[in-house]
């Protein structure tokens, strides 16, 4: 029987038998996520549909994602795609994959922004963060900077796709904006320790994404640096960071003259996003 006539049922012979191999275990989640990637659908259309059946075209692209997945690729790398602030954003391995806790940033800029504020996004990535803002800012004006012109292909096509206004600039931190000011800053930068036994398990995703100097606090010093002179009065610096680095981040803006210092732990109650004030 050739491969455009043999069928299989979608969930009992397909996800069963498959979810394990050797000391890493894709669960019946993720299986789920990758098998309506391959026919296209959602989630939860396989809850729905057990009963309808695969070509063996579609098990083996199965088989290869859940191969891929048991190798360590992260599964948005394999679906392409990844929810952040209730929207899909396309990813592929030129970008870090959105995390829940960068949520927290948005939120607190939600918070302390101004009526259609200009908003500037250093280390964009996938865009995520600044297509997030322009979205849930009406008149607001977003420019968004990076250093990776593959990551800035990304977060264009993902502003595209969701029509967010965002001006994407080349350049690594000040670089891009001149000696330009704004109402918001925001940043999700780099800040893991170059030592830290946790890359091994973020292998897949740019190094140069994740970290930094100094116990992984160089770009974030370097940002602090250079923020007051890019804020109008009274505007504000956001920056997310390392679980135990809210007490530096703290003592930066403080040095750098910075009011209304204040951090916000995330969902897992680690202290994630510090935020500071320009004075007048």
């Amino acid at each position: 029987m050739t491969s455009t006539t043999s069928t299989h049922p979608i969930l009992v012979r397909t996800i069963r038998g498959v979810l394990q191999e050797g000391s890493m275990q894709v669960g019946r989640f993720e299986a789920a996520v990758l098998l309506a990637h391959v026919i296209g659908k959602r989630r939860e259309y396989l809850i729905a549909h057990d009963d309808e059946e695969l070509s063996d075209e579609s098990v083996l692209r199965f088989q290869m994602l859940v191969s891929l997945r048991l190798a360590g690729t992260p599964v948005p790398y394999l679906t392409g795609r990844q929810e952040f602030f209730g929207r899909n954003f396309f990813v592929d391995d030129a970008v870090l994959i959105p995390r829940p806790d960068t949520e927290v940033l948005v939120e607190q800029t939600l918070v302390v922004a101004p009526a259609a504020p200009k908003v500037l996004d250093l280390g964009t990535g996938s865009g995520c963060i600044a297509v997030t803002l322009a979205l849930e800012m009406p008149g607001s004006t977003v420019v968004a900077t990076d250093a990776s012109e593959k990551a800035l292909v990304v977060a264009r096509k993902n502003a595209e796709a969701l029509e967010a206004a965002v001006e994407f600039r080349s350049g690594s931190w000040w670089e891009a904006v001149g000696d330009e000011t704004f109402d918001i800053i925001v940043s999700n930068p780099p800040y893991i320790r170059e030592d830290d036994e946790h890359l091994k398990a973020l292998g897949c995703e740019p190094i140069t994404a994740l970290t930094s100097p100094e116990n992984g606090l160089a770009d974030l010093k370097a940002i602090v640096a250079g923020a007051m002179a890019h804020l109008n009065p009274n505007g504000w610096l956001l920056l997310e960071h390392g679980y135990d680095q809210g007490e530096a981040v703290r003592e930066a803006l403080l040095e750098a003259g910075f009011a209304a210092v204040h951090t916000k732990r995330d969902y897992g109650d680690n202290e994630r996003v510090t935020s500071g004030r320009r004075p007048n």
